[in-house]
């Protein structure tokens, strides 16, 4: 990266503390809108990954048999279940957030990612609240909770980076191809069985085990579950691979992003 985009992305920061307000005020309109009018309101934020966590606990773990590391099954799903749904639903909210918000760009400046960013500290503050689901079900079952827990913030910091990196890729180009809103939701549902979520990393055969250290989110996902219910640490060389992996992606998608931002107010 030339010294140029380096010096682009500390402005980037700069200008993300200064239009914190906006930023914000964004997530909470975001927050707001969804259950406007909503009987149950914020109570979907539980019910939705609930049903998920249920209906596919039976199939998986009753039907399909699958193993859990030692824990109740619906544990084993909770904590990667909830986290991908965190990583899903950022995507496919951040791929309409430019033309949902084409007012905003044609009429007044701002920097445009902060559509991306609000979007996703939406999901963020919405995936907190899920977390009940997990606290309760660990409080049920007796699962253990261990020291290697800390390790959840360092994990949770790399998780967004990549979600951020991949977000403000599909959010540009899903303004000039509308195509792209249809074709993530396809590739979103390939990507979660491809990913560990649903059964342990384990079950695959140990000559293909090292593409998963290829996938962000099955490193993610693993991370978790190694901490949370296995009590040990992660796998050091596949977090720091998942991490420059993330690295690179959100940069490069940054700046492909600030290069089309330009282009925005003609395609909106």
């Amino acid at each position: 990266m030339s010294r140029e985009k380096f010096f682009k992305l500390l402005k980037n920061l700069k200008l993300f503390w200064f239009y914190r307000e906006l930023l914000i005020n964004l997530a909470k309109r975001e927050i707001s809108a969804r259950y406007k009018q909503s009987i149950l309101g914020y109570a979907w934020v539980i019910i939705n990954p609930l049903s998920q966590l249920v209906v596919l606990s039976f199939v998986f773990s009753t039907i399909l048999k699958v193993p859990s590391l030692g824990v109740p099954y619906i544990v084993f799903l909770s904590v990667a279940l909830l986290p991908w749904n965190l990583f899903q639903l950022s995507l496919t909210s951040s791929s309409g957030v430019l033309v949902q918000n084409s007012s905003l760009i044609t009429k007044i400046y701002f920097p445009r990612e902060i559509l991306v960013y609000s979007t996703i500290i939406a999901k963020i503050i919405d995936f907190s609240f899920s977390l009940v689901i997990l606290a309760i079900l660990i409080a049920i079952f007796r699962v253990p909770i261990y020291w290697s827990i800390l390790w959840v913030p360092i994990i949770f910091a790399i998780q967004i980076i990549f979600t951020l990196g991949i977000s403000l890729f599909v959010s540009a180009f899903n303004l000039f191809y509308r195509d792209i809103q249809y074709l993530l939701t396809l590739f979103l549902l390939v990507w979660f069985y491809l990913t560990p979520i649903a059964y342990p990393i384990e079950a695959i055969p140990e000559k293909f085990q090292f593409v998963m250290s290829l996938n962000p989110m099955a490193v993610i996902i693993n991370a978790y579950r190694e901490v949370i219910i296995g009590g040990g640490h992660p796998n050091i060389t596949s977090l720091l691979t998942g991490l420059i992996i993330s690295m690179l992606i959100f940069t490069v998608s940054f700046l492909l992003f600030k290069k089309l931002e330009r282009s925005f107010a003609d395609y909106v």
